[in-house]
């Protein structure tokens, strides 16, 4: 009987340790654990440049511009403090996107002497924190030139990933110390495989201009335009075809945190795959100087790149949720569960 007891006792112990390990490896979790963490570190000035109200219309005053910027800077950081808001970014990033990120930083230095401008900076790159850590709705932002990152919890266990921006001038540094870098390399060559992947009728269909916009279309928008449905409809492609534009989503995905990457490929099925379109723009041959644009646009979602500026030697990606951007669609329901407060 009592060994009978014993075990028991110690399956309840590891189901009880599963499920605080589970509690602590949720996003959300991770992430007031990591913030706090950070904003315990800096001193009162500092504090004051990173922190914001919730509702604070900076929250939605976000660019991939080199520009002026609210928050604290990893410049005024010290060697600990730097630490814990990269180890921050790493509850939002995956290990595949916080590479990105860095790299994207790193090519600052690159501008710097191609321009020879000293306003390059790898330094000035942003934490800024709307709302407490681990309440109920928050949010946190990193951004610099080339990186608009946002993250917006709702309920306490909602997280929205979106706008989340990343930018690479140059996509491919051609000389120096960095030659041969690639920040951005996967969401180039997979769309490069997927429209060559394409014949005939398909192919005619995706390739919707002989011209490439100069730019993402949507830009810093407070609020994601729904562009025209154009393009070749998921439906309507190959089993080999809806592969490669999968595996395309994926890599967009694949740049948030595990779970969160798995939440938004979630979200587009449920809203159904069939009714996602592919569309391109511009040169439909990869050579040097070939300007094209993509997009992949769903019910729910958009993704659009663009490779046009520089040479098309200059890449924008930026993943928009037409409802959820900024959470606006959770807290929603979250407000409305608590009518004491209001959505801004």
């Amino acid at each position: 009987m009592r060994a009978k007891l014993a075990v028991l006792v110690t399956v309840l112990l590891a189901l009880g340790v599963s499920a605080h390990l589970a509690e602590q490896a949720r996003p959300e979790v991770a992430m007031a654990r990591a913030a706090s963490t950070f904003l315990g570190t800096l001193d009162a000035a500092q504090l004051a440049k990173v922190r914001f109200a919730f509702d604070s219309e900076e929250r939605f005053n976000w660019h991939f511009i080199p520009r002026t910027r609210k928050g604290l800077p990893l410049k005024e950081m010290n060697a600990a403090q730097r630490e814990a808001a990269f180890a921050l970014l790493k509850t939002g990033l995956s290990a595949s996107g916080f590479t990105r990120a860095e790299a994207i930083r790193s090519l600052e230095n690159v501008l710097r002497e191609t321009e020879r401008s000293n306003s390059r900076d790898p330094e000035l790159y942003f934490i800024t924190i709307f709302g407490e850590p681990g309440s109920a709705t928050w949010a946190w932002r990193y951004e610099g030139h080339h990186l608009a990152q946002n993250w917006t919890i709702a309920s306490g266990k909602a997280v929205a990933t979106t706008p989340a921006f990343f930018g690479a001038n140059p996509a491919e540094v051609m000389d120096g110390p960095q030659k041969g870098t690639r920040a951005l390399r996967e969401e180039g060559d997979l769309a490069w495989a997927l429209l060559d992947g394409l014949v005939g009728h398909s192919r005619e269909m995706a390739v919707i201009g002989p011209t490439a916009p100069n730019d993402i279309v949507t830009g810093n928008a407070r609020k994601a335009a729904i562009q025209e449905n154009a393009g070749l409809p998921y439906r309507e492609m190959s089993a080999k075809e809806k592969g490669l534009l999968m595996t395309l989503i994926e890599a967009h995905a694949s740049t948030q945190q595990p779970q969160l990457a798995a939440d938004r490929l979630a979200k587009i099925k449920a809203a159904g795959l069939d009714a996602v379109h592919f569309a391109w723009m511009g040169a439909t041959k990869r050579t040097p100087g070939a300007a094209h644009y993509y997009r992949i646009q769903g019910p729910t979602f958009l993704v659009e790149y663009d490779n046009t500026q520089n040479n098309a030697n200059h890449q924008h990606i930026v993943w928009r949720d037409f409802k959820g951007d900024f959470g606006d669609d959770m807290l929603g329901l979250h407000y409305a569960a608590d009518p004491r407060h209001s959505v801004r």
